[in-house]
């Protein structure tokens, strides 16, 4: 057997009421998104690799030494890790994704720190790269479409931008807010759905160490 990170049990009072749970699958359901977790997570065909959940419902992550993680998971390629996405932004069609995306203006890009901090910032998106040194993870991860990959991050801890921005005492929550821009993201056109796409965190959610800012993949 693999060996396991032993992590202490989950008091009962941090575990989901039922009810919440289920409002939030009605929701997935309903509005049809299919995303689990954080925006822009690729998605990969369902007879991939399944993701490992550690006791706790934390996914266990390292360094890439190899094209397997430590547990001996096979890498997903990353042909199909850029080619089979989640990403409504474009189309629903999955495979349709990268060659929507492709053209994307990145370059100049900046992301804005505010609200309750007490040294809000606006990076550069090459201020990421050179401000935060990058560092390998592999994170195993499955949707609630069925489908699961795993994939070789680069990034660096969400925790140590947020060291740098200093939440004040008041602050409970991270809100991400992602681009809106119709005329390159066609997806958006569609009023089905509220652009642009946000998503939250807890703050202790955010400041965990396996919280990961990705910037990159496969190096």
């Amino acid at each position: 057997m693999p060996n396991r990170i032993n992590l202490p049990d989950i008091p009962s009072s941090e575990i989901t009421p039922e009810g919440i749970y289920l409002s939030r699958r009605r929701f997935f359901k309903t509005a049809a998104m299919g995303v689990a977790g954080a925006a822009f997570l690729a998605a990969c065909k369902s007879a991939g690799i399944p993701a490992t959940a550690l006791p706790g419902g934390l996914l266990n992550a390292t360094a890439v030494t190899g094209l397997t993680d430590e547990l001996g998971g096979i890498l997903t390629s990353e042909s199909d890790v850029t080619h089979y996405n989640n990403f409504y932004e474009f189309t629903f069609n999955k495979k349709g994704v990268a060659e929507l995306a492709k053209d994307l203006i990145i370059d100049p890009w900046k992301i804005e720190v505010s609200g309750l901090v007490h040294k809000p910032k606006t990076y550069d998106i090459d201020d990421l790269s050179t401000r935060f040194a990058p560092e390998e993870r592999i994170y195993r991860m499955r949707c609630v479409e069925g489908w699961a990959m795993v994939i070789p991050w680069q990034g660096f801890q969400l925790s140590r931008l947020l060291d740098e921005v200093e939440p004040m005492t008041s602050a409970g929550y991270v809100r991400f807010v992602s681009l809106l821009d119709p005329s390159q993201m066609p997806g958006q056109k569609d009023n089905s759905f509220p652009w642009p796409y946000e998503e939250g965190l807890r703050l202790d959610e955010a400041q965990h160490p396996l919280s990961l800012m990705a910037t990159g993949l496969y190096g």
